[in-house]
């Protein structure tokens, strides 16, 4: 397992705290800026935090306490870097072969290996202008697995090939870290593709941690407003706690909304609340359903948008001061309901899906 505590006020504001097991991907979100490169070059050893400890398997690789500060050839760390740096004028087998110790140079056949395992069997003899994006991606994973490190550290590692590339990228990382028993720590801007890839997700914002945890706590379940507004929640409202016959509901503007089973929540406290766009649920009329009668709300349609079979639909709600709620529904749900822009529609907003935190 991966540790890492990290403190500091300057040059680059720090306050990290972060874990990861063998075997799962964590993934590094947030803004430009917010310090996720950074602590990733802390991991490697590359930078040190004014205080914090960074520790793999139990070996202590950085300790404010106890002066400890491996090298980052001490580390055992496997990098991928944003733009690959790869060394122009060597062939894939050469820029592979360079990564192992002197002894291991000798075993060729290693290098042939780490070749099959990330699909470019055939090309050891090109160079990297003579190979695709994604080849050149592939590369750069096959040098940093040719340290055997304890930790595969992954910068960006999409960010330079074109989306369709990139898919198939995806695929094969996921299929590779099945074989590969080691903590692996990815920074991305992408919101999809970390909680397409990883196991775990860590908000960044301002060098701070601000969560961890499975990307469906964080998509749906996220400790406060901020860390809703960095992982893009897109039902984001305010709201009052109220209590009737023993009962919490949540008060929205004009509306009363049932709530879910709920650990105690404090009467009459001003609140932040979401649910996610799948969990507002279209009133049909072709085929009205029971769960109609669950926190039912009718609104005007604003806006409507398809992508990729799922059609987006933004409705204003008027007892609700015209603030637009957005549903996700089939495109397929959308014709059959002849929907479009300007109609009424009732929808309902599932009581077990709304989360509440704390403004």
């Amino acid at each position: 397992m991966l540790k890492v505590t990290l403190r500091q006020t300057k040059p680059i504001a720090l306050d990290v705290n972060l874990h990861c097991n063998n075997g799962d991907i964590l993934a590094l979100v947030g803004p430009s800026g917010a310090g996720k490169s950074t602590v990733l070059r802390c991991i490697a050893g590359l930078h040190s935090s004014k205080t914090g400890q960074i520790s793999c398997a139990d070996h202590k690789w950085f300790d404010s306490e106890t002066k400890t500060n491996l090298k980052p050839q001490q580390r055992r760390i496997g990098m991928v870097f944003q733009h690959y740096a790869l060394f122009p004028h060597l062939t894939v087998f050469d820029n592979i072969r360079l990564a192992f110790s002197k002894q291991q140079q000798k075993n060729l056949d290693k290098v042939d290996d780490l070749l099959a395992r990330v699909h470019l069997t055939g090309l050891a003899q090109r160079y990297p202008h003579q190979l695709s994006g994604g080849q050149q991606q592939r590369v750069a994973i096959a040098r940093a697995l040719a340290r055997e490190p304890d930790v595969l550290l992954l910068d960006e590692p999409f960010s330079a090939v074109d989306r369709v590339t990139r898919r198939k990228l995806y695929l094969e990382l996921n299929s590779l870290r099945r074989s590969l028993d080691m903590p692996i720590v990815l920074v991305t801007h992408d919101l999809d593709e970390a909680a397409m890839l990883a196991d775990t997700m860590a908000v960044i914002h301002h060098g701070k941690t601000l969560q961890q945890g499975t990307p469906e706590q964080l998509m749906y379940q996220p400790d406060n407003v901020a860390v809703a507004k960095q992982v893009d929640v897109r039902n984001l409202f305010e709201g009052q706690i109220i209590k009737l016959d023993d009962r919490y509901q949540l008060r929205w503007h004009d509306i009363t909304l049932e709530l879910g089973p709920k650990e105690a929540i404090d009467h009459t406290q001003n609140v932040a609340w979401i649910i996610s766009p799948a969990k507002v649920i279209l009133h049909q009329r072709v085929r009205p359903s029971r769960g109609e009668q669950e926190n039912p709300v009718t609104g005007q349609i604003v806006e409507m948008l398809t992508l990729r079979g799922i059609t987006t639909v933004l409705v204003a709600v008027a007892e609700a001061n015209n603030l637009v709620i957005q549903m996700d529904v089939s495109q397929h749900v959308a014709e059959r309901n002849s929907l479009e822009k300007g109609q009424q529609i009732t929808m309902s907003i599932i009581a077990s899906a709304i989360h509440i935190m704390k403004k």
